[in-house]
């Protein structure tokens, strides 16, 4: 009966980090740019069962077999499949058609620059032409910190990523891809930085002037998940309220004598 709680209660655990990730994407649904996260859950390793000094063999401690404790989660994944792509026609606006992320400086609060990489293409220019996202964050050219002149009538950024201003040659914004998406390590809700292993590719991609991608996240299918495994969460906790049940009648009605 204690191994139906343990069953009972890895069930819903499992169930409630599931809504966790759910609601992450249902609260980034609107968010430009963003990958939905995704989730597996598995087995957990079965586990050797000890008696412990019990008064059939002498009080000595020894095996009685294998138990499983039920399900966790396997593993959390990112699903990369392409955004759709929204027309706002702002100058600064960009998508990415195809694979690749946007290359930025970031800064932190120690006045560190790190390189990270996203999918988000809303940015802006500054009163010096740089071109920054919605935090301030550097968007790079193949020359570094992109920058345009402010004096600039027109900015024509082309499929390839070559930014003209006044059709004069300034800069090409600069995409960078990796072989292997497994060696990114999600960076807020949406940058990802490198980690050991990662090997970055030139991009295979087009840009969109004009145009931003949106998050990848249908919104019904995660409410549809939402309402299966709040059902799942409640059986889970019937099955603790049984269990609660029968141990108690085995306490207080088994064992006495009529």
């Amino acid at each position: 009966m204690t191994r139906g709680l343990y069953t009972a209660y890895t069930g819903m655990y499992n169930e409630q980090k599931r809504l966790d990730i759910i609601s992450n994407n249902l609260a980034n649904s609107a968010t430009i740019g963003y990958k939905e996260e995704q989730v597996t859950s598995q087995a957990f390793k079965e586990m050797l069962t000890y008696k412990i000094r019990d008064r059939s063999n002498g009080f000595v401690d020894e095996p009685v077999g294998n138990m499983s404790l039920g399900v966790k989660i396997g593993e959390t994944y990112t699903n990369w499949d392409q955004g759709s792509l929204r027309q706002t026609e702002n100058t600064y606006d960009i998508a990415i058609q195809g694979k690749g992320f946007f290359t930025v400086r970031t800064t932190n609060a120690k006045g560190e620059d790190k390189t990270c990489y996203t999918r988000n293409g809303c940015f802006t220019a500054t009163k010096d032409g740089f071109i920054v996202d919605s935090d301030g964050n550097h968007l790079q050219g193949e020359g570094g910190d992109l920058q345009v002149p402010t004096d600039a009538a027109r900015i024509v950024i082309d499929q390839d990523g070559a930014v003209y201003a006044d059709n004069v040659y300034v800069d090409t914004v600069k995409i960078t891809d990796f072989e292997d998406y497994n060696y990114l390590k999600q960076y807020g809700d949406n940058f990802w930085e490198t980690v050991d292993g990662a090997t970055a590719v030139e991009g295979n991609s087009s840009l969109q002037q004009g145009y931003t991608e949106q998050s990848n996240v249908n919104v019904i299918d995660q409410m549809v998940d939402m309402i299966t495994i709040t059902r799942a969460y409640e059986a889970g906790q019937k099955m603790v309220q049984t269990q609660d049940s029968l141990l108690n009648r085995s306490v207080n009605d088994v064992g006495k004598v009529g």
